[in-house]
């Protein structure tokens, strides 16, 4: 996916705006800032457990308007429907979608419905763009993102590829394993409305911590180096991960971010996400420094450090 979008997407539609790779487009209209993103959602099963397809597309949307420090207020919803399928199952999407906007208090404006032939759609894709608004003058992008920069992660990883592992393949563990499909704009504006100088925000979704790390320090050409044995995962998650051969720092979620700010502040920002229930395992797991510009290390627990690179290929095809 990333080498699609370097070769071909971004030459084909190159702009400044488009440049700066964040979330979402910050844009200026008469003085005012608004954010502007689009998402897909194909995830399959459409149920699992923590949440679904519906619910999954609302906060996927709301928490990319607020990695731009963008207030969530419109949405528009396009459903792609195969012929034949059930409407028992849209309703209970619709009405999860309904629910999820409430909760993160946007509305949904506009949209469009299309139906394909039975065979050509495997049930319901589901497409989501936001808009939100930019009430601080604020700038928070990888752009901005200096030497010495704490990183931050907002809760423990893995759990939403996890549950839609065990939900796809019929597993079963010890200990029900759900996703952490959850708005994250409560954190974002308390931290905010607490004066937090954020550099950079980014969730954690497909291709997880290791992929929005590699992003950002190739964006900015600098070093991001991570203490592993400082980075949340849970022991269930962690014990899945470990029979299924995978590795929680590449896993998706879908309710995490990391976030960039100055060590001057770092405690206190970890302070404010912790308040926050989604933010109980928040932890500082790195910092940013110079001296392999573009590379993302990890330190073990015995002191070794490895290039953590950009995911190759997909470990989990239709998680979001």
């Amino acid at each position: 996916m990333h080498q699609l979008l370097e070769k071909i997407i971004y030459p084909a539609f190159k702009n400044e705006t488009l440049d700066v790779r964040h979330d979402g487009a910050v844009l200026n209209i008469n003085g005012s800032k608004i954010a502007f993103t689009t998402d897909s959602y194909v995830v399959n099963p459409l149920f699992f457990p923590g949440g679904d397809i519906g619910k999954l597309a609302v906060f996927g949307t709301v928490n990319d308007l607020s990695m731009c420090g963008a207030k969530p207020l419109w949405l528009s919803a396009a459903i792609i429907l195969e012929e034949g399928f059930p409407i028992n199952t849209l309703a209970a999407i619709v009405e999860s979608m309904r629910q999820a906007a409430s909760l993160t208090g946007v509305q949904f404006v506009t949209g469009d419905t299309k139906v394909v032939d039975k065979g050509k759609g495997d049930g319901v894709f589901i497409n989501t763009s936001g808009i939100g608004i930019i009430e601080k003058d604020i700038s928070i992008s990888p752009k901005n993102v200096k030497p010495g920069d704490h990183i931050i992660v907002s809760g423990d990883l893995g759990r939403h590829g996890m549950a839609i592992m065990s939900a796809r393949e019929g597993l079963e563990f010890e200990s029900p394993i759900e996703s952490d499909c959850a708005p994250l704009w409560e954190i974002v504006s308390d931290l905010l409305e607490n004066n937090i100088e954020i550099h950079c925000l980014r969730d954690l979704t497909r291709g997880g911590l290791a992929s929005a790390l590699n992003e950002i320090a190739s964006s900015v050409r600098l070093q991001i180096d991570i203490d592993e044995t400082l980075v949340p995962v849970s022991d269930h998650v962690k014990a899945a991960c470990e029979i299924l051969g995978f590795d929680p720092l590449y896993v998706a979620n879908e309710g995490r971010m990391v976030v960039i700010v100055p060590p001057s502040c770092s405690e206190k920002a970890l302070e404010i996400i912790r308040s926050h229930e989604t933010g109980k395992n928040a932890a500082i797991i790195g910092r940013v420094i110079t001296d392999n510009p573009g590379l993302v290390t990890r330190r073990s627990a015995i002191g070794t450090q490895r290039i953590l690179d950009m995911l190759s290929g997909e470990q989990l095809p239709r998680i979001c």
